[in-house]
């Protein structure tokens, strides 16, 4: 009776139907995929740092960089640009003055005025005989991109590829998005910041359909780090190495500034939220942050409130109902209650969707690049960010944030405590989502 029964197993084993196999090969490739997405990330510590020394301590410096380069590059000159209506024309303007190399990196490249007037600038650059090298996100850009602008490209010489293009099997590599915004031009001259190729960033930042954003041109030794920066994924995604004078030529100094950059990699401890961790455990005056999509830590909460019962005043601006991720704020704004009750004044911008990401620490302290306040760009992200040590610099920051935050409401305690069935709803049904937001 046994043997029968065993073979009687055997049998039925073998007559399972294909839609039960099916089910078996959907159920694996399913659970690698949510393995892929859900745990391929970097290390993120818990690290909440106490309050020990100030922004002004010779430590601090080294401390922000302690997973990155603890050494300050000095020399530097930074000039900030201010929305579409800034930050197109002196790029395209560089772009039009390359003699050697361009290199761009852009998360969202999408068809339409704005990236025409790119496409056609790189493309007669790259029909002079300049090295233009064009490297744009697999999932930003690959479905926002007509497949015309990218043959145009090709046809005039420009060198192309998708970073971690959507066609790979790795699903773990399409989640693992270039976030970096970097352009440098005869490797002199840098860009980055905030800003999407895109319509919505046209005009003034000033409407629902002109986004408010903040860019940089830097000049000085900080360019090869970002030329580096760029080398890293063109290599990965081309093959191709960069090299020699009219990559990496002798850079003297160009300004007063001292700083350094911040990148985000694969597989690494996650230095961004290291670099935000310390600088606001060492805040002694005043925390002021801008950024469009906000879900931060508990650690990143606590360490806001810790700041606030030592005396430090902390504001963050944000999007008000402006916002193109509105799922993302409900997974954020579940942390707002807890923020408003210990003290931090959260700010609504107005007029449109604010993209700005910057951080300014007791004026002294300055960050801005394409990291959002969220798990992503710590933990998922490839990042791009610039950090400066200056007090006139951070001077000028204040005052862009100032003038942001005149243009912005607040948002109260008594608002969240108010607020709808449908918004404590979607807080909780994004919980799950957090890590990928």
């Amino acid at each position: 009776m046994i043997a029968r029964s065993s073979s009687w197993l055997n049998k039925k084993k073998a007559r399972l139907p294909i839609g039960v196999w099916l089910m078996f090969v959907v159920l694996a490739l399913g659970g690698v995929a949510i393995y892929s997405i859900f745990f391929v990330r970097r290390d993120v510590l818990d690290f909440r740092p106490e309050h020990s020394f100030s922004v002004g301590d010779p430590a601090f410096f080294g401390s922000v960089h302690a997973l990155g380069d603890p050494v300050p590059i000095g020399g530097n000159k930074i000039t900030l640009l201010h929305n579409g209506d800034e930050i197109f024309p002196a790029l395209l303007e560089a772009i039009a003055g390359a003699k050697r190399s361009v290199n761009f990196e852009a998360f969202l490249f999408e068809s339409g005025t704005v990236a025409s007037q790119f496409r056609d600038a790189l493309n007669e650059r790259a029909r002079a005989g300049v090295r233009v090298r064009v490297l744009l996100d697999g999932v930003g850009s690959g479905s926002k991109l007509d497949n015309d602008d990218v043959k145009a490209l090709e046809r005039a010489g420009c060198h192309f590829a998708y970073y971690h293009p959507t066609r790979s099997w790795r699903i773990d590599n399409m989640n693992r998005r270039t976030h970096r915004r970097i352009l440098v031009v005869d490797g002199k001259v840098g860009f980055t910041g905030g800003v999407g190729f895109a319509d919505l960033w046209q005009g003034k930042g000033d409407g629902p359909k002109s986004w408010r954003d903040v860019h940089a041109r830097i000049e000085g030794p900080l360019v090869a780090k970002m030329q580096g920066a760029f080398q890293q994924h063109w290599a990965r995604s081309f093959g191709e190495i960069i090299g020699g004078p009219d990559e990496f030529p002798e850079l003297p100094a160009a300004g007063p500034l001292q700083g350094q950059m911040i990148a985000s990699h694969s597989f690494s401890l996650a230095g961004l939220q290291v670099a935000q961790a310390v600088a606001i455990a060492a805040a002694e005056k005043r925390i002021s942050i801008t950024n469009p999509y906000c879900t931060p830590s508990e650690d990143q909460v606590a360490l806001l409130l810790a700041a606030v019962k030592r005396g430090v005043e902390v504001r963050l601006l944000l999007p008000g109902k402006h916002n193109d991720q509105p799922w993302t704020k409900a997974a954020g704004r579940g942390a707002y209650g807890k923020l408003l009750a210990g003290g931090v004044k959260i700010f609504e911008y107005q007029p449109g969707m604010i993209h700005s990401k910057t951080l300014v620490v007791d004026g002294l302290f300055s960050m801005f690049g394409s990291s959002n306040l969220d798990a992503r760009s710590s933990a998922i992200n490839e990042e791009l960010d610039i950090t400066i040590y200056d007090p006139s610099f951070g001077a000028e920051m204040e005052r862009v944030f100032d003038t942001d935050l005149s243009n912005a409401a607040p948002y109260t305690l008594e608002e969240f405590q108010q607020r709808s069935l449908w918004e404590r709803t979607s807080e909780w049904v994004m919980i799950p989502f957090r890590s990928q937001l």
